[in-house]
This record gives structure tokens, sequence and C-alpha cells, in this order.
């Protein structure tokens, strides 16, 4: 099987009022967009990856084309090379080995957890919020997710005071599991600089979570390449430290693990690793003792490529995006069927390769 073309397209999706993400701070988003990639192989057989865009998008469509046309996808680690050159002169190329997995594993028949050896199960999903909202709003926030089915709610934090909302909502849900994410290991620069803390900053806030108790994890509390930082306030609190979603390939994940930096790793396979290096990373993390749960907000191709890697290696979390209105219709817009949780949890499809179809108008209303 070979390889015989690449086709890109820039899709856009309007949500229906305006949402304010922590990772942009200041910014009123009111599109949900992505570059979604179509690999076609002389088989007939094509794959689709997906990342993250913004507006105008960006086009490598022809570089892409050149690097892989006439390569056997099966071929995983050899294109991962070619892909390491893209990565070196241009954008991260990761989801695009998304695409070899999908076309592998409809060339085989199984869906891609199922390549690592595993079975379908059910992953307990937690609600994923994104944005600063007041505690009153915060806990009525919190009621709907429970009344869904959720059993635990990620919070997001960018100030040290808004200890104030997890200790809000910790006293009205005693039971709850909870999340929290501080959002300082990277940001998209935009409208605002975003605020940054200190060693002290992350350090007096972990304390503060310890005080709170029963928080599962705190969240990317210093940015992703302080390596010793983490390491230091991991020594200093209870409360599990996680991240890595956006670090950049698999020895920064060696990084963490040698330097004793993280209780919890969360390489996103659209972002940061790719499919069989998240395994990987996975696998790096289970020889020692680190649990390993992958940040999936970006869209549905990127949350089934996540969603296997954590079936594939016994992920105790996924997280599941819910900021309406940022909620799994808007961010599995691309998709005929989309990612509903049944009750609180969720399924890595189970047709063949990554289990998603695209519908045909997706295609010829991006042009």
């Amino acid at each position: 099987m070979q390889i015989t073309g690449v086709n890109q397209y820039h899709l856009e999706h309007r949500l229906e009022e305006p949402f304010h993400p922590t990772w942009i701070p200041g910014y009123p988003q009111s599109t949900h967009e992505l570059e979604l990639f179509e690999i076609e192989t002389d088989a007939g057989i094509t794959g689709y990856g997906a990342s993250p865009s913004f507006a105008g998008g960006l086009d490598y469509e022809t570089p892409l084309e050149l690097f892989l046309t006439g390569e056997d996808p099966h071929n995983v680690d050899g294109i991962l090379g070619k892909l390491e050159t893209v990565n070196l002169v241009g954008p991260r190329p990761w989801h695009i080995e998304m695409a070899l997995w999908d076309i592998i594993g409809k060339d085989a028949g199984k869906p891609v957890c199922e390549l690592f050896g595993a079975e379908q199960r059910a992953i307990p999903a937690y609600a994923s919020s994104g944005e600063i909202q007041p505690a009153d709003e915060r806990i009525d926030y919190v009621e709907q997710r429970i009344d869904e089915g959720f059993d635990a709610v990620k919070l997001r934090v960018t100030e040290t005071d808004h200890i104030e909302t997890v200790r809000a909502v910790r006293e009205s849900f005693p039971d709850l599991t909870l999340m929290v994410d501080a959002n300082k290991g990277w940001a998209v620069r935009v409208m605002e600089e975003p605020t940054e803390w200190s060693f002290s900053d992350a350090l007096e806030f972990a304390r503060e979570l310890d005080a709170v108790g029963g928080v599962e994890w705190l969240e990317e509390p210093l940015h992703r390449h302080d390596y010793d930082g983490y390491a230091r306030l991991r020594d200093a609190v209870d409360v599990n430290i996680a991240g890595g979603e956006f670090n950049n390939g698999i020895h920064h994940f060696r990084e963490f693990v040698d330097r004793g930096s993280l209780d919890i790793l969360q390489p996103d396979a659209a972002l940061a690793t790719g499919i069989r290096r998240a395994v990987d990373v996975a696998r790096m993390g289970e020889a020692n003792g680190l649990q390993f749960v992958p940040h999936t907000w970006t869209n549905a191709v990127g949350f089934a490529a996540n969603l296997h890697v954590m079936t594939a290696v016994g992920s105790p979390w996924c997280e599941y995006p819910m900021e309406p209105p940022w909620t799994p219709d808007v961010w599995s817009f691309m998709l005929e069927d989309g990612f509903e949780h049944d009750d609180g949890v969720v399924r890595a499809p189970s047709k063949p390769g990554l289990g998603i179809e695209i519908p045909d108008k997706v295609l010829e209303d991006a042009g």
C-alpha cells in the first residue's frame, strides 16, 4: 500500500455565543476552527487527522504531500522520522500520524485500540470546564454536570485567589471528584498577556488545595518546560501534579519522568506525540508508577485518537470538554456521529481505524 495524496480542509463552526477560554486571555472565542487532513492511498483507504487552527488557517498540504507520497502508511516509525523534519521547520505534525493509524486500522478491520492489544472498555469521564466563573455560577455548572451523570469535574483557575471558588465547590459537593487546572503551561497570546505564577505562587496554591482536600490533581501550575520547578513542587505538597499536554515530543516526557516532575502525564496525541508515542509515554509512566490522563481539548478527531490511546493503556479518566456554549455538538461538528457520554463514561469507537466518519458535505463546504 502507498500514500497517493494529501488533502487539507480548513473547517469552521460558529458558536451560538462566544466563550472565554483561559488559555487565550481576554479573547471571546466565537468559532471552532481546525485543519482536517485526508490521507489517500492506492488501496482506496483514506485516513483522517486534525489539528486546532485559527482565522485564516495554516496551509501545509503541499509539503506534506512531498514528504508522504509513495510511503507505505504502515511504516509509522519511518514516517515519524520524516515528520520530525516537518516539526523542525514548520508546524507540529503529530496529528498526521493519527491518519496513518486510521488507515492501518481500516486495512486490518480493527479499531486502533485493538491494534495495541486492548479491548473496548468504559472510561470514567470528567467534565472539563474552560472558563473562569464566580463561585455561584460554577456551583450551578457542577450541579448540571452531576445531573448529566458525571462524577468528576475539572475547574479552571488563573489567580491564586481563585482557591475560593475551589473551596466553595468542595463545600457544596463534598463527595465530588475535583481536578484543578491553572493553565500556566502555555497560552495563546492574542489579546492579553497571560498571568504567570512564580514557584511561590504555585506552592501557595497547591498547599491550599491540600487543605481543601480530595483534589485529584493540580494541572500545569508552572511553565511546561520548568521540569525542576515541577519536581520541587511535587516534593513539597500532597496533591498530585499533572502536566505536559502541549510539550513537544517524547523527549520532554523523559525529562518529566527522569526529574520526578509529575504524578500524571498528559500528552495530547494531536498536539504533543501522536498515537504511538503517546502509548510509549504511558508505558514509560507506568514503569515509574505514574498515571496517564491525556489532554483532549482540540476537536473530535483528536478526541477519538486520544480515546483509543486511553483505552490501550488503561487510563483512569478521560477529559470531556464541556463549557457551554462549547459542547460536544460543537467540538464534534465535523463528524457524522459525535461523542456523547453515557452517564459519565465514554468508550472508544468500535469501527475500524479511528472509528469516525466525515460526511461528504463537510468536505464540500470547506471547498
